[in-house]
């Protein structure tokens, strides 16, 4: 053979000898070469196990995929490109067959409402909002709106509400509906929706299953019912996350169950601390024997485990007091992300929820004196230190 047909061919498409890597490596290949042309037919219609292309399949992605079923005690999982996208394809999924309305949790990230406000809406879907820690308000209004896809939060981003899921999932099984959850601020170390009922689990792969701030992706893990439907959709439309970021993610979460309880513990003491400072008003955090939703979390949580997550008030606080505390802050981060090893603090107003209107965010509790901490795994003592300088 000439130079240029070796360039092209020498050394691709070996066969590997009989062995497993111990990790699973990153698969870039788009395509896939099989022996017999017939196996390519029986793998496209879906009759044999195999991979014929990534926008399809990936060894990687099925490998993360596989790994976030088991975590979360799913049928089948699909990593996403990120979480807003793992999110509106959750979605698209429930309302598959079903009446084009849904059902939200008044209390969301603010990215996704805007999702429900701006790429569903126009599609002539309907949004309705309720208070899903209110059963009773949950009952009346599925029963009055007849939802398609009831949509909340395990926990509530960001005064860290958590609303009776099991309760909800059984309304809206009822009412035949699909409850979606995202799982992200809990993670299955503290809850696994699918158990309370839920038929779709999404999450933010970037937060804390990855956990290193390295990575960008989604997943949704799915019910038996909806599985199918949720690869159809990503084989027409390719939301799919890159095999480098599905590495990524599995390596992070190979050690996410040891930072997760090592940012919980951190939590309760960060939480603990905060509630005793002068200067420091309401604290948000679902180990306070005083939440709202106590009996819900005694239910549901992991006995122990309360989350990493801490929303507290600047007492008297405005935006600019918020901002000059932010930048006395020398150990922790300011940031726009959570669940990463080191503690990172966020300013809702100004990113989480900045475009949420100012009456809605104050219907929803969220004041310009709330400041959102992602604890992460230093030591407790670094992070109270920190946050003491800075509040002065």
């Amino acid at each position: 053979m000439k130079i240029e047909t070796k360039a092209v061919h020498s050394g691709d498409r070996k066969k590997l000898p009989d062995s497993v890597p111990v990790t699973t490596p990153i698969n870039t290949a788009t395509t896939y070469l099989y022996e017999k042309t017939e196996d390519l037919d029986r793998i496209f219609a879906r009759e044999q196990a195999g991979f014929c292309y990534s926008r399809y399949d990936n060894p990687t992605n099925a490998a993360l995929e596989e790994l976030v079923t088991d975590l979360e005690g799913g049928a089948g999982a699909l990593a996403c490109a990120s979480g807003m996208a793992a999110l509106q394809f959750a979605i698209q999924a429930a309302l598959t067959d079903r009446r084009k309305k849904i059902l939200a949790a008044n209390a969301l990230y603010g990215a996704s409402v805007s999702l429900l406000m701006n790429v569903f809406a126009p599609l002539d879907v309907e949004i309705r909002w309720v208070d899903i820690c209110d059963l009773e308000a949950v009952r009346a209004a599925t029963a009055e709106f007849q939802p398609g896809c009831v949509l909340m939060e395990s926990v509530s981003n960001p005064l860290l509400r958590v609303g009776p899921m099991d309760e909800v999932a059984r309304i809206v099984s009822a009412a035949r509906a699909a409850l979606v959850v995202d799982n992200t601020f809990a993670t299955p170390m503290l809850v696994r929706p699918l158990e309370q009922g839920a038929h779709l689990v999404v999450h933010s792969l970037t937060k804390y299953l990855a956990g290193h701030g390295d990575v960008l992706g989604g997943v949704i893990v799915s019910d038996a019912a909806h599985i199918e439907t949720l690869r159809a959709l990503s084989r027409a439309c390719g939301p799919v996350l890159g095999p480098f970021e599905s590495y990524l993610a599995m390596r992070g979460i190979k050690t996410f169950p040891l930072r997760m309880e090592r940012q919980c513990a951190n939590a309760v003491r960060v939480a603990s601390w905060l509630r005793e400072h002068p200067g420091v008003g309401r604290v948000h955090f679902p180990a306070d024997p005083a939440h709202p939703d106590a009996a819900t979390i005694e239910r549901l949580f992991t006995p122990g485990l309360y989350g990493a997550m801490v929303s507290f008030d600047l007492r008297n606080g405005s935006r600019e007091s918020v901002f000059r505390f932010m930048d006395a802050l020398r150990l922790v981060v300011r940031g726009t992300s959570l669940g990463d090893v080191h503690t990172m603090v966020l300013y809702p107003v100004m990113s989480s929820h900045r475009e949420i209107s100012p009456k809605q965010r104050e219907r929803m509790g969220i004041r310009d004196s709330l400041i959102r901490l992602s604890v992460g795994i230093e030591a407790a003592e670094d992070i109270v230190a920190d946050l003491e300088q800075a509040l002065g």
